[in-house]
């Protein structure tokens, strides 16, 4: 059983998970290096989407090309020309992050329904629809993005199973970890320059 789930398993998606988990790792201890380890991990993981007929994963996985470079640049330079630090969302950026996530469901879920031959839209969509909103707060620095991203977790990893994509649900539930460590991690940050002003 495990010989033949390992005999599945191709080298996009080794590496692919390989620099996920790099990359996360370095979000957590807010490392700005973490996006370029995110971006070749992203460039494998848009491969395997594509062949698994998870287009509504694989265009999120576009959108997380974009908001990597987004996100890389923003965190080095942002809008003080240094950079950004670590911060909690306004009431305005929790109305866009509800707006993101409501958005970008009913328009995956529309696609994958009409245009293709997806057996998950609804849970494609869901994945797809947080991820979205939590990779926005991530860009932006904000502590929030961990909750966020961890919906998105929650729901991924029996898509993944269900996908008989093993190694990324062992990566989801990595993440999962991770992104409860990031959030206190981050909130120590945010505690401690509190303190130092």
């Amino acid at each position: 059983m495990m010989q033949d789930i390992l005999k599945q398993i191709t080298l996009p998606e080794w590496f692919g998970v390989l620099f996920s988990v790099i990359q996360v790792l370095l979000a957590r201890k807010n490392n700005v290096n973490n996006y370029l380890f995110g971006i070749a991990g992203i460039l494998l993981t848009l491969y395997v989407m594509l062949t698994s007929k998870l287009y509504a994963e694989f265009t999120l996985n576009l959108y997380y090309l974009i908001m990597s470079i987004y996100g890389w640049l923003y965190w080095k330079f942002g809008k003080q020309k240094s950079e950004m630090e670590i911060s909690v969302t306004t009431t305005n950026e929790k109305w866009i992050t509800g707006g993101i996530v409501l958005g970008t469901f009913i328009l995956f879920w529309s696609f994958l329904t009409h245009f293709t031959d997806s057996d998950v839209p609804v849970w494609d969509s869901l994945v797809s629809a947080f991820a979205w909103a939590g990779m926005w707060l991530m860009a932006r620095r904000k502590i929030e993005n961990w909750v966020i991203l961890n919906i998105s977790n929650i729901i991924s990893i029996p898509l993944m199973i269900h996908k008989e994509l093993y190694l990324y649900a062992v990566l989801t539930s990595f993440l999962f970890l991770v992104a409860i460590s990031g959030y206190i991690e981050w909130q120590k940050i945010i505690k401690s320059k509190a303190h130092a002003q």
